[in-house]
């Protein structure tokens, strides 16, 4: 096939630190190229050098599409041309419609007025390509993330994309949106047009890819040709990591202990639609030295129990109760919850979780200001100590604790946030989704790190939309679906099957009340 991209000798370099090193990349019409490596192995950088981000002079190499050389000035000359990026942080504005966000930087015009009609006309043609069902006029707010994901392809259809790349497309997905994305990719091959695909599943990858291409520290260390190769993850993550990885999951020698978090007959509306009880007089308990699961699709509500719990973050109209070592506790808000210990890691690390412009000592110490400041002034000498601690603790990789945290890989900012958290001592910890987006060695470390706060005595919850991952790490695991639990299994009688058996039953477990007396009597329902 024809070579529709080449980047030939592409290096790039950040204040001394060499990010990409004389990387040869080529994309054919018309295939699916995916792009794999651990955090910081430079693939970001390269899309940002194609797609014009840093533009041309900006870094060292040429970049051939069409057998034309091209120096992009900015975003706009690569689109000029068919050549899309959809990042992994979606650029929709939730409270307008698919039809604006399609069309806001291009909308079809008559005599210099928009032409609504044909913006709704072309939408509806958008959207059927994409499978989506969706009324033009329907808010971004109020569709899932996957729909969101397809409206942002439609977005790249309307820009007559030949060359779509797709950063992390399903790190936020369930397995059916999932599926669904890389059947919809599949079929855009059919029609000519090639695919650059970002992912750490690679599942995934291996799934859908022509070609696979491996990048470690900045360079190509290896290339698949998935048409004429058999396709290996050993091989991958031995060519990503630099070392074999025996065991996806650490060993854990569970030592559990009495319950340290129970909860009693939980219920919360949701705040737009007041009428709408989103969780429904569930129960749910952790015991020390536990790691509990939470699974579930998209939507089930895992996320929202979460943060109703922690301060009351999310919801209207919550009642329930909660006890953390036996005693009723008051988690009417963020700060009384974090001095009940409890603490909670957010989904979403670049926009809640991280000060992303400030440094990784402030982003450490930020939930625990009164360890830093004993006469409400903050004691330089006392927060570089702390943020130092647990840098050297949660080995985060970066060239001090003055580094702005924007600048580390998706790793080391999740342990950054660990780290914030961990400075609060909680009692119990809720990781909402720890490993999205962050390589198969990073997620090794973030693995061992929930097994050493489990070790200590700590509950642990752990939000997942990825099976192999709970099924890997967690002591028993929890299924919710529409606001209620309804299934539970321990590790050793769980599997992929029985997950999804319980999800698709949808009937909710014995009441609240009495299934937390059976189960912390021993009893299993």
């Amino acid at each position: 096939m024809t070579a529709m991209l080449e980047m030939r000798g592409v290096s790039k370099s950040f204040a001394g630190v060499q990010a990409l090193r004389d990387v040869n990349f080529t994309v054919e019409a018309g295939q699916i190229h995916a792009l794999v490596g651990e955090n910081g192995a430079g693939k970001s950088t390269l899309m940002k050098v194609l797609s014009g981000v840093y533009p041309h002079g900006d870094y060292e190499g040429t970049i051939i599409f069409d057998g034309e050389e091209q120096r992009f000035r900015d975003i706009n000359d690569s689109e000029a041309l068919g050549i899309i990026i959809i990042h992994q942080e979606l650029a929709l504005i939730p409270l307008m419609s698919i039809a604006e966000n399609i069309f806001l930087s291009h909308p079809p015009a008559r005599f210099g007025v928009i032409d609504r009609d044909a913006v709704y006309r072309c939408t509806r043609e958008l959207l059927a390509q994409v499978g989506l069902r969706e009324p033009p006029d329907a808010l971004i707010t109020d569709l899932g993330i996957g729909k969101q994901q397809l409206v942002e392809i439609a977005k790249a259809l309307s820009k007559r994309v030949r060359l779509l790349i797709l950063d992390e497309p399903t790190a936020s997905l369930n397995e059916t949106d999932s599926a669904a994305l890389l059947d919809r990719l599949m079929a855009f091959r059919q029609q000519g047009i090639a695919s650059i695909l970002i992912s750490h599943k690679l599942n995934e990858v291996a799934r859908v890819a022509d070609r696979i291409t491996i990048l470690r520290d900045g360079r190509t260390v290896d290339s698949i040709d998935c048409r004429t190769e058999e396709v290996e993850e050993d091989r991958i993550i031995r060519s990503m990591v630099d070392r074999d990885l025996a065991h996806r999951f650490p060993p854990r020698d569970a030592r559990i202990g009495d319950p340290v978090l129970v909860v009693e007959d939980w219920s919360v509306h949701h705040p737009l639609h007041p009428e709408r009880q989103v969780i429904k007089n569930v129960g749910f308990h952790v015991r020390r030295g536990e790691v509990v699961g939470i699974a579930g699709l998209m939507g089930a509500g895992r996320t929202e129990f979460a943060t109703s719990l922690f301060g009351r973050a999310w919801g209207y109209n919550i009642s329930g109760r909660v006890s953390l070592d036996g005693s009723e506790v008051d988690l009417s808000s963020v700060p009384a919850a974090i001095d009940a210990g409890l603490a909670y890691v957010t989904e979403d690390r670049k926009q809640l979780g991280l000060i992303l412009a400030d440094d990784v000592r402030k982003n450490i110490t930020l939930a625990s200001l009164s360890q830093v400041a004993p006469r409400w002034v903050i004691d330089d000498i006392r927060e570089l100590r702390a943020a130092s601690d647990y840098r050297n603790r949660m080995r985060i990789r970066c060239s001090d604790v003055y580094q702005e945290t924007g600048q580390l890989s998706g790793g080391n900012q999740q342990k950054v946030v660990l780290s914030k958290w961990l400075m609060t001592d909680p009692k119990v910890l809720i990781l909402d989704e720890p490993t999205r987006g962050i390589d198969v060695g990073a997620k090794y470390e973030i693995y061992c790190i929930i097994n050493e706060l489990a070790e200590a005595g700590r509950g642990v919850v752990v939000i997942s939309s990825e099976m192999p991952e709970l099924l890997g790490i967690c002591d028993r695991i929890c299924v919710m679906n529409d606001g209620a639990f309804v299934g539970e299994f321990a590790a050793s009688e769980a599997t992929q099957e029985k997950i999804m058996r319980a999800i698709m039953r949808n009937k909710p477990i014995q009441g609240s009340a009495e299934r937390n007396r059976m189960q912390m009597g021993g009893v299993r329902p």
